[in-house]
């Protein structure tokens, strides 16, 4: 897997395009409490959040293609994302480690209804300081924000 940070002029359509399938296909694998109605809703802004973020660092596959990605804000991972068949094979900590020693990040939110990304943060150093019922959106999602201990 190859790491690169993708600037905002890098940031095409035909990326866009990749990194909403990424998106789509790992949420579809891992957000089982999401009704269809609300991941086409939420499916609507993702294209505007990956042109949006500060820092948008994505993995590629040995042809280019991407196979997960991360968004960063300061310090704090917005999003992280990766292909279900990319799931399990260490790219998850790999990003997450980059975007540590690289960007500092030091904090987090995460679905409470999604128990594997929670336990993956765990596993990197990350608990959990603060629950709210909803999400950021105002959607009845309950989000854990997490902090690196």
């Amino acid at each position: 897997m190859n790491i690169r940070i993708a600037d905002m002029e890098d940031r095409d359509s035909l990326l866009l395009e990749q990194l909403l399938n990424v998106w789509e296909n790992s949420v579809r694998a891992t957000h089982f409490f999401l009704a269809e109605a609300d991941m086409e809703d939420i499916k609507k802004y993702v294209p505007q959040a990956l042109r949006d973020i500060s820092h948008l660092i994505v993995a590629e596959n040995g042809q280019g293609v991407p196979a997960a990605f991360m968004g960063i804000e300061g310090q704090k991972l917005e999003m992280l994302f990766i292909s279900p068949e990319e799931t399990g094979r260490g790219l998850g900590r790999k990003l997450l480690q980059y975007g540590m020693q690289n960007f500092a990040i030091n904090t987090l939110g995460v679905n409470e209804q999604n128990p594997q990304a929670k336990g993956f943060y765990e596993h990197m150093g990350f608990q959990v300081y603060k629950r709210t019922d909803h999400d950021e959106q105002g959607n009845p999602y309950p989000v854990l924000y997490m902090r690196l201990v």
